[in-house]
């Protein structure tokens, strides 16, 4: 049983970066943009977060920095794809690379840098709960954050006028075209937000998390986001579910190491991504279907409406 907590109060941990980012991702889809450069703007939101924390011992401030650098990415992905209306595969690329020569670059002297960062904090009365207690309220404050954003992410897209707004976007551009609103606003308005909540994830991943900086310490796990998006159909409450799966598999090496298990961490380190194709090559074609209009036209290489 010890095992399990230890497995699952780890996927929560391990998994709250990747559903930062794959609630922004699902915003930034909704509107028919996809972003690969998911995972550069999880590495600035690491770095810059870090790099905050550390000059002002305030993570708070680490946090809204964070955000601050996925926003400024994915705004520059945004006016790329939208308004230049560039490749979004080629430019998503682009991005995720300049943003790990910048990271390289300006992160070398916070290595090994210490810092002020968030630490767990239970809930009295809830934390005391059997099994969910440990699991769930004796987290970090960004994970008791994410408790209410998925909610949030889900209202706004789906009862506001401003998520009727980005999902139509994404599947009838021309009606808001009719209306005398640009669906090329709405859409960059929507990735820009989307990076936020991207670099808030890679914020959560250095100043919370691993609490250091190291180079291309994301890894991957922006591309696991992207992923994740498409096979929970574009639904944030599916995505807080596949964002745990996935925190579960990357907890589950350290769990078994600690307990003396002879396995290959090298083994343990690829389950993940592992899942992550298995999954996809289950329910890849039943969930492109149920893609937005405007993405599927990104997938069939089509650019997006005016």
């Amino acid at each position: 049983m010890s095992i399990i907590i230890d497995v699952l109060t780890g996927g929560v941990r391990g998994g709250t970066s990747i559903l930062y980012a794959a609630l922004g991702e699902t915003v930034s889809e909704r509107a028919g943009v996809i972003n690969l450069g998911t995972e550069g703007g999880m590495l600035g939101g690491a770095l810059c977060a870090y790099i905050v924390c550390a000059e002002t011992g305030n993570p708070w401030l680490g946090v809204l920095a964070g955000g601050v650098a996925g926003f400024i990415l994915a705004l520059i992905h945004g006016l790329l794809v939208v308004w230049r209306g560039a490749n979004q595969f080629a430019v998503g690329l682009t991005i995720l690379f300049f943003a790990l020569g910048l990271t390289s670059l300006f992160g070398a002297s916070y290595v090994g840098r210490s810092i002020i960062p968030f630490t767990p904090v239970k809930i009295p009365l809830l934390g005391d709960i059997p099994v969910i207690g440990p699991i769930l309220f004796n987290q970090d404050p960004i994970v008791y954050g994410s408790y209410l954003v998925v909610p949030l992410v889900w209202f706004i897209l789906f009862r506001t006028r401003m998520g009727l707004l980005i999902r139509t976007a994404g599947e009838r551009s021309e009606a808001l075209t009719v209306h005398g609103i640009s669906p090329r606003k709405v859409r960059i308005l929507a990735v820009a937000a989307g990076g936020f909540l991207g670099g808030v994830g890679g914020a959560h991943l250095s100043i919370a998390y691993t609490n250091t900086w190291f180079e291309n310490m994301v890894a991957g796990r922006g591309f696991i986001a992207v992923a994740l998006v498409i096979f929970a159909s574009w639904s944030p409450l599916r995505v807080l579910a596949g964002a745990y799966l996935f925190g579960a598999a990357l907890a589950l090496g350290p769990a078994l190491q600690a307990r003396g298990f002879a396995i290959n961490q090298f083994a343990l380190h690829v389950v993940p991504f592992v899942l992550t194709l298995v999954v996809l090559a289950v329910l890849g074609r039943r969930t492109i279907s149920a893609a937005p209009a405007e993405l599927k036209r990104v997938f069939e290489n089509g650019p997006p409406d005016p």
